[in-house]
């Protein structure tokens, strides 16, 4: 008559019916009232109201059902009414818990009217993981509800490994469960859990993601090659994985349908260089942490390049292999073997790491770098000369006496030119230019007069003209 929505009416009304434990009833005042939500697979548990049904049936103690045929129940009915104080609390054979009457009252309402998230959460809660999992598998529900209802719980609860036992005996191939299992994956990366990713990759026997996952455990947080050096063992997991990666890919090579669909892969070849690289970083590894022992390093980077980073980073380990030696010939040989495995610029990298000798004041190490590089056997023409160019914006740094050692070095009598003039030694860049064949020695000499003039440097301007 009031016009009022009659729905809470009917809730209280239920709820009296089922606390009365009569279930029958209480099913009938509740049609009344309870919807199935419109979104099956929303992540949440359905209504306020179903909550409080099940929560209610959950909590509620296991009622005696008297019928006019049951005035004689039997001692061990009554027994088990008494020891079952609650249904969380009860203990059955092999944690299932279905001819529990409340039990099929609570799936009966979770079914009808709550959403999948809600089925699954229930069924965990009374160590239900099998009928969780099937219920998840065949309602094809989306990632999110593996994740929220069963996986979170699972590790949480200390029962990965039971979680994973489950999986494999579902579908022992994990074909069915590759979204999840993937899924997982990228949810424990975003919450950096990379221990427990680890342990699930390798169950999954994904080999190429769990030897990424050892590299991050093997770069992170390093500060030194010393503390890279304590960290050897992830190299040697690295390479493990790449090898039963290997070992699995030439297996399946000569099936017409290739196994494996969720899991990383990658070309034969691609794991070779990966493999080829892991070693190389070992011995990089071995080699910076000789040297930080032995107090021979001089670098004090912030940052700790390796050999899994980009290109730029892979030069920074070349230049600190030269660098960090006893003398630059001690780290020269693994330092080539790095520009040309990555194929890197070599010229840039000689030229960071002369610079890097100027800044430190040793500039008989620059002539040891550019005998190296001549030895190397892979040098062009001009590489030398170009590295000494290369490092001459700090010539006002250098002593004159080993900065004329440096241009005499140099193998071009244009390049020997062009690196007075930069150091504005005019009357060097004179005297060179002046042995040149005459056209071309007229084009020097003009040059080093227009500098003469510009700069204000009369004696050597009077040479230039007289000689011209």
């Amino acid at each position: 008559k009031s016009g009022l929505d009659p729905g809470g009416a009917w809730h209280a009304w239920g709820m009296a019916c089922l606390k009365a434990g009569n279930l029958t009833s209480a099913r009938e005042k509740f049609t009344r009232c309870l919807k199935p939500p419109m979104d099956l697979n929303q992540l949440n548990h359905g209504s306020r109201l179903v909550q409080d049904v099940i929560q209610y049936l959950e909590s509620t103690v296991k009622p005696v059902l008297i019928t006019d045929d049951d005035y004689f129940a039997t001692l061990r009915e009554l027994e088990a009414t008494l020891r079952t104080r609650s249904l969380s609390l009860e203990v059955m054979c092999e944690g299932k818990i279905q001819h529990n009457s409340y039990y099929q009252e609570c799936l009966f309402y979770l079914h009808s009217y709550g959403t999948n998230l809600a089925i699954i959460s229930f069924y965990m809660r009374h160590d239900c993981m099998r009928e969780a999992l099937l219920h998840l598998l065949n309602k094809e529900s989306p990632s999110e509800v593996f994740i929220e209802g069963i996986f979170i719980p699972s590790y949480e609860s200390g029962k990965l490994h039971m979680l994973e036992n489950l999986l494999e005996t579902i579908d022992p191939g994990l074909e069915s469960w590759g979204v999840y299992l993937i899924a997982a994956c990228k949810y424990l990366q975003r919450k950096n859990y990379y221990h427990i990713l680890y342990e699930l990759q390798q169950f999954m026997k994904d080999h190429v993601r769990a030897a990424m996952t050892c590299i991050r455990f093997f770069t992170h947080g390093a500060k030194s090659y010393t503390e890279l050096g304590g960290k050897q063992m992830w190299l040697l997991k690295i390479k493990d994985h790449l090898k039963v990666y290997l070992q699995e890919v030439s297996r399946s090579s000569g099936r017409k349908k290739m196994a494996f669909t969720f899991r990383k892969k990658m070309s034969a070849t691609d794991v070779s260089r990966h493999i080829n690289t892991v070693d190389l970083q070992m011995e990089v590894t071995k080699f910076l942490h000789q040297c930080e022992s032995s107090g021979a390093s001089q670098m004090t980077d912030s940052s700790l390049p390796t050999l899994f980073g980009n290109n730029n980073m892979k030069m920074d380990v070349a230049c600190k292999v030269i660098l960090e030696g006893k003398n630059i010939e001690e780290g020269f040989g693994i330092a080539f073997r790095v520009l040309q495995d990555f194929q890197l610029e070599a010229t840039e990298v000689y030229s960071r790491v002369a610079k890097q000798l100027v800044k430190q004041q040793k500039y008989s190490e620059i002539q040891q770098l550019l005998k190296c590089v001549n030895e190397s056997g892979v040098a062009a023409k001009n590489d030398g000369d170009n590295i000494i160019l290369n490092c001459l914006n700090e010539f006002r740094n250098i002593p004159a006496e080993d900065l004329d050692n440096l241009i005499q070095d140099m193998d071009s009598d244009e390049n020997k030119i062009q690196a007075y003039l930069l150091c504005h030694k005019l009357r060097s860049a004179y005297l060179v230019s002046v042995r040149q064949e005459r056209a071309r020695a007229v084009q020097l000499v003009q040059r080093v007069r227009q500098l003469a003039l510009s700069s204000g440097d009369h004696v050597v301007t009077a040479i230039c003209a007289q000689w011209l």
